[in-house]
């Protein structure tokens, strides 16, 4: 009988132990281009891991000089990406590790004697601690101009323009407070960031004094579909006219880099120079029905630097290479239509101009481009020609790209 009574008990009781068990376990759910989604079983955190890569192919060759194509084929970027909240969804957080040996370049390093990969790209937590603002605490990307803040994963052409690779103002370590507000079909958004102004992955003390950016964005007509001012092409085909524009100001007082993540500069003793810099931004974007356009402006200079007639500079802006800070202006447009397909055609002009030619050229790009986005941005395959005009010289250079990107 004693048998019997314990099968009885054991009958009823499995299956609630069962339920019990199951009614613990986390909720997870994986889809291609959304990534691995946990949510804690006590939904006291959640969790989105995601990994994307890109293989790029590019040849390029100078028009005139008669020389052959040269040409290279890398892993452009990997990156691994964690995202979520914790203890309430008021609290976000980023992280994002950069695995490509390109992303891992240590030549810039601050303390020289480390050679330290940068690995970690992002490090961030986000508070939102009122309804209409949000507290942002760590490494990441500063508010400046939207080809910078959009990823490199979302841009309409194989990479983004030469006004960026030359005035953005990049990662950085510090806070940011992001405000939004609606005022009719309009949507203001407020952004401030206080950081440290060497760029990330620094390590030591600081070297000359703080970065300070403001940003304000306007969207008139209300928000995008799935915040699409914040990656290019109208994948969401728009159905009514959507406009962005932004304008941003940063301030680095003390700077001892040629850019946020450009070279260090140093004198013949090893000290770094510093000098005050400023940075301005205007940009825009507009969808509708497929078709997008993306435009920016962008002007950095000394605050308190003149430069002489032919571009001359005080010995106080150059460094004992000759190295001097990258400031001057730039424009860049483009456009593209998506066609029902996905299939996409776009073109880009590009224009910049330096104070001083000390590191870079002024020089003008037209490019073309065709993409087949497979699933969105997660999986595509795009294409450009780029055509070089350099500032002062006769060669023309050509260029060819074809990316794959791959990411869930």
């Amino acid at each position: 009988m004693k048998l019997k009574n314990w099968l009885l008990m054991a009958a009823f009781c499995l299956p609630g132990i069962y339920l019990s068990a199951q009614a613990q376990q986390p909720t997870v759910s994986l889809k291609f281009g959304k990534g691995l989604n946990i949510l804690a079983a006590d939904s006291s955190m959640s969790m989105k891991m995601q990994f994307r890569m890109q293989s790029l192919f590019s040849a390029s060759r100078d028009l005139e000089d008669g020389n052959d194509w040269a040409s290279s084929y890398k892993i452009r970027r990997a990156r691994l990406k964690f995202s979520g909240w914790a203890f309430s969804p008021k609290l976000g957080y980023k992280v994002e590790m950069a695995l490509s040996n390109d992303d891992l370049k240590t030549k810039n390093d601050l303390d020289q004697t480390s050679q330290a990969p940068k690995v970690i790209l992002d490090a961030v937590l986000k508070w939102k601690f009122h309804q209409n603002f949000s507290l942002w605490l760590g490494q990441t990307k500063l508010p400046g101009n939207r080809e910078r803040v959009v990823s490199s994963q979302k841009q309409q052409l194989v990479d983004r323009s030469l006004v960026n690779s030359i005035f953005n103002i990049d990662r950085d370590m510090g806070i940011q407070i992001h405000g939004k507000f609606k005022s009719g079909d309009m949507v203001i958004k407020p952004i401030a960031a206080w950081a440290m102004g060497e760029g990330r992955n620094i390590t030591i003390g600081n070297v000359g004094g703080y970065s300070y950016t403001g940003r304000l964005e306007l969207l008139p007509f209300g928000e995008f579909k799935s915040k699409g001012d914040y990656f290019w092409a109208d994948l969401k085909r728009e159905p009514s006219p959507k406009l962005a524009l932004g304008a941003s100001i940063n301030f680095n007082k003390g700077a001892s880099r040629q850019k946020q993540s450009g070279k260090f500069l140093t004198d013949n003793e090893g000290n770094f120079l510093t000098n005050d810099i400023s940075t301005f931004f205007v940009d825009g974007v507009f969808k509708y029905q497929g078709f997008s356009v993306i435009g920016e402006y962008a002007h950095k200079k000394f605050m308190d630097i003149v430069i002489g007639k032919d571009g001359d500079l005080p010995a106080v802006a150059i460094d004992a290479k000759g190295n001097s800070y990258q400031t001057g202006k730039g424009i860049t447009f483009q456009a593209g239509y998506l066609l029902k397909s996905n299939w996409e055609f776009a073109a880009r002009y590009t224009s910049v101009t330096p104070d001083h030619v000390r590191d870079f050229t002024g020089r003008k790009e037209y490019t073309f481009g065709i993409s087949k986005y497979i699933v969105g941005h997660s999986l595509k395959v795009q294409s450009d020609v780029s055509l070089t005009d350099k500032d002062g010289t006769d060669t023309n250079n050509l260029r060819y790209r074809l990316q794959f990107e791959f990411g869930f």
